[in-house]
């Protein structure tokens, strides 16, 4: 029987889980590390952030389901990857020991790499749901006395799309509030252009997420470094194209939220072997760290190069779909290796993304992720909006059944009118 550990408890870790079950049998021992006990929908957290979700809406205890499905369940945390003795050390110093270990950890949010920024600092951030908890909680204060709004993504990030997304739900919600009015907004950005999105572009997604921002009167400033944050002021130098600062803007705000650059989490970046400089799990083709060959890695955390050098700073994302495909990869070559086989199966790493814009929406399509694609596709429409609501439903069904369908692949796909996925 092979002991077999999933280090992260998110989107990523729990379809893992449910994938290793229904693809191995009960055969063989599963655990889910974790470090919480709920399973919480991130793609939602702009809804928690304007209060049109409450955590409850979007957070699952996972524990239960998992049990259901004979999988191991622990919630305090890592502490310590020991990969040379295959074992990993929890937060409450126990010891766990492995075969095979998956990590899906998600990323270590690097607030500390500009001064002022974070939640515990002067901005707002969105990436986990307790901080979009606690921006929802900012935002009421801030309606009570509006003010200008700075919504960015600072240098080194690699997740823009809910840095659009919040700026005009923000936008859509005002209005609503009949405060548009009195609320100037500034999409403040280390892309090179409007609609870049760590992806080198969708389509035409320049002309129509500049366009959204022109209809909505959403100003913008990209190639922007953040140079500092301080109480209602942010220090943003907007670079030229060989990366020396060409002006320098001080935003006042009275209310900010800024995505952040990610690294690996603390487990990850102290086993370097294991790593690149900014703690990603380095992988090869098969999902697997090319120094421990019984370690796999799927999601934000894992190591994937930028798709083109831009003169500030820029990760490419992962998104869901491509998340999804490196888990069934992760599955496939495990079992292989348990029956002696070779691995062979490769994720197929193509971006599909949801945004939401309030009162409508926007999705992009991307096969695969880097340049030149053999599909690249943008739309606009309220059936977006509409679409992502039911996926969210949809998804935290899955995760309360083990449902393991390939859901973007099976049904966000067709439902967009494309089957050429690779």
């Amino acid at each position: 029987m092979a002991r077999i550990i999933v280090v992260g408890g998110g989107i990523g870790g729990i379809s893992v889980a449910y994938e290793l079950r229904a693809g191995l049998g009960k055969g063989h021992s599963v655990t889910v590390v974790g470090d919480s006990p709920r399973f919480s929908f991130t793609p939602s957290n702009p809804w928690v952030a304007v209060g049109w979700r409450k955590p409850s809406d979007i957070q699952i205890e996972i524990g239960p389901y998992l049990g259901k499905k004979d999988i191991a369940f622990e919630s305090c945390g890592v502490q310590t990857l020991l990969p040379t003795e295959n074992a990993l050390t929890l937060a409450d110093g126990r010891r766990l020991e492995y075969d095979y270990l998956v990590l899906t950890t998600g990323p270590r949010l690097a607030f500390d790499e500009i001064p002022g920024l974070g939640p515990e600092a002067h901005t707002q951030s969105i990436c986990t749901t307790p901080h979009a908890l606690h921006a929802w909680q900012a935002y009421q204060e801030f309606i009570k006395d509006p003010g200008p709004i700075v919504i960015g993504a600072a240098q080194g990030a690699s997740c823009f799309g809910p840095a659009y997304e919040f700026a005009m739900i923000l936008d859509a919600d005002l209005r609503k509030r009949k405060l548009r009015d009195r609320v100037p907004i500034t999409y403040v950005s280390s892309e090179p252009y409007v609609g870049h999105m760590g992806l080198g572009g969708v389509g035409d997604s320049k002309g129509l997420l500049e366009g959204e921002f022109r209809q909505r009167h959403i100003k913008w400033i990209v190639n922007a470094r953040i140079a500092e944050v301080r109480a209602g002021e942010m220090e943003v130098h907007e670079m030229n194209e060989a990366g020396e600062k060409a002006r320098e803007h001080r935003l006042p705000f009275k209310y900010s939220m800024v995505l952040p650059a990610f690294t690996g989490v603390d487990a990850l970046r102290a086993v370097k072997e294991m790593c690149n400089p900014r703690g990603f799990v380095l992988i090869d083709r098969h999902q697997r760290n090319p120094t421990y060959s019984n370690v796999f890695s799927a999601g934000v955390c894992v190591a994937i190069p930028p798709v083109e050098v831009t003169p500030v700073p820029t990760g490419a994302p992962k998104t869901g779909f491509m998340i999804e495909s490196m888990v069934s990869a992760i599955v496939e070559n495990i079992r292989a290796d348990l029956d002696g086989r070779p691995a062979e199966a490769v994720a197929t790493w193509n971006a599909i993304c949801l945004a939401d814009m309030g009162d409508t929406g926007a999705a992009f399509v991307a096969i695969p992720q880097i340049p030149p694609r053999n599909v690249t596709w943008a739309k606009v429409g309220r059936w977006v909006h509409l679409a992502k609501i039911a996926f969210e439903k949809y998804f935290l069904s899955k995760m309360k059944s083990g449902n393991t369908e390939p859901l973007y692949e099976k049904y966000l796909l067709k439902a967009l009118g494309i089957d050429r996925l690779k």
